[in-house]
């Protein structure tokens, strides 16, 4: 292998922090767990983790070239995320007393449903694919990267957001009894919304 150990340590803080930054996975993740329980949840965060398979193969596979020798590309993606992520919380707070429907496809009920809509989240991600494609380059040197490197990098890639939301969505399984009333549920998507607005406004000086 070409990276160090300590390359891959700080890989897995850096995907820890994204996991952690409020964005379209954890709303879709709250809006399972809370209709379906853990079980319902659990095939969503399936498909995030191997939709976040293709991010690093695609940064891997040129597309950080792109970002690199193309100006202002990353400058768009960033101003992209930014509208995104603030039209999201904006909407979220505007309806933060709505219910969750059950017949949305998003919490459609079922292991298939549940996989094909995680796998639809995390590729629409504003947020991973400006983790992916801008800030990976930044960790190691993609042109110089082995099998093995690409390995280890797929499997970090795979398992860090895979057992970040399994937790998640435990936690909140065992807690919806107490946050699924309308009170509760409107702080909860109002806090929310506050956050995605924040780290929209953010991502154009990050």
């Amino acid at each position: 292998m070409s990276v160090s150990v300590w390359d891959l340590v700080l890989y897995t803080g850096a995907l820890f922090i994204l996991f952690l930054t409020p964005g379209p996975v954890w709303l879709a993740l709250a809006a399972r767990s809370l209709s379906n329980g853990f079980h319902g949840a659990w095939p969503l965060a399936l498909g995030v983790a191997c939709g976040d398979i293709l991010w690093p193969l695609v940064a891997v596979a040129g597309m950080s070239w792109l970002v690199s020798e193309v100006e202002g590309v990353m400058t768009l993606l960033r101003w992209v995320a930014c509208g995104m992520f603030v039209v999201m919380g904006v909407l979220l707070i505007r309806h933060a007393g709505d219910k969750m429907q059950e017949n949305k496809a998003l919490t459609r009920p079922g292991v298939w449903a549940g996989f094909l809509a995680g796998v639809a989240v995390i590729l629409g991600n504003p947020k991973a694919i400006l983790f992916y494609m801008g800030v990976l380059p930044g960790f190691f040197d993609l042109s110089g990267l082995t099998w093995k490197d690409v390995t280890a990098i797929v499997v970090l890639s795979f398992m860090v957001p895979l057992v970040g939301n399994l937790v998640l969505a435990g936690f909140i399984h065992h807690v919806r009894q107490y946050i699924s009333s309308s009170d509760s549920l409107k702080r909860i998507n109002t806090v929310s919304g506050g956050l995605l607005i924040c780290v929209g406004l953010a991502i154009p000086f990050l």
